[in-house]
């Protein structure tokens, strides 16, 4: 179970896989010196299964967004081993990738599904982000779709707020 209370399968008690893990699906990832996982984060084209669409469609009154050049963001994955601190930067450093891999391949909206409180995080970081419909409860939780337009200002819109850094070195893709 991860912290919303959804059951994801995890293999080797390391890799959470599931259904949207397919040929299509890239992992941006944050390894320290020694090549180890420090985090991550999963985009999956809208043109195939993607969580949103099949499973929580109903988070988007007015439809989920799907198209050739919109893609899901989902399955962050910051350790808590990190602290606050490393945890943000960590953040900060997957966020900018993401829009430089969007920027490199023509993707103009990453959509996705999160907790309430990030999702307010997320609207409020500087880039043209808007809520794809109301909070809702899951597990206890309230939950919410966004939707994030990429445009070539993003990486400068995020950096006024401290989010975009310079990711060259720190990510594979």
């Amino acid at each position: 179970m991860d912290c919303l209370g959804w059951d994801v399968p995890v293999i080797n008690r390391k890799c959470e896989i599931d259904q949207f893990d397919t040929v299509g699906t890239t992992y941006i990832i944050s390894a320290n010196e020694n090549g180890e996982h420090e985090a991550s984060i999963r985009l999956i084209p809208s043109t195939r299964p993607h969580m949103l669409a099949e499973l929580f469609s109903h988070f988007c009154p007015g439809g989920v967004p799907v198209g050739p050049t919109i893609w899901e963001t989902t399955r962050l994955c910051l350790p808590q081993r990190h602290g606050a601190e490393r945890r943000r930067q960590l953040r900060n450093i997957l966020i900018s990738a993401m829009v430089d891999f969007a920027l490199a391949r023509g993707i103009t909206c990453l959509t996705g599904i999160i907790p309430e409180p990030f999702r307010k995080e997320v609207l409020a970081m500087g880039w043209s982000a808007e809520p794809l419909g109301p909070a809702m409860h899951v597990h206890g939780s309230l939950v919410g779709a966004f939707a994030a337009h990429i445009r070539p200002d993003t990486p400068a819109r995020l950096r006024w707020t401290g989010i975009y850094v310079d990711t060259q070195s720190q990510v594979q893709l």
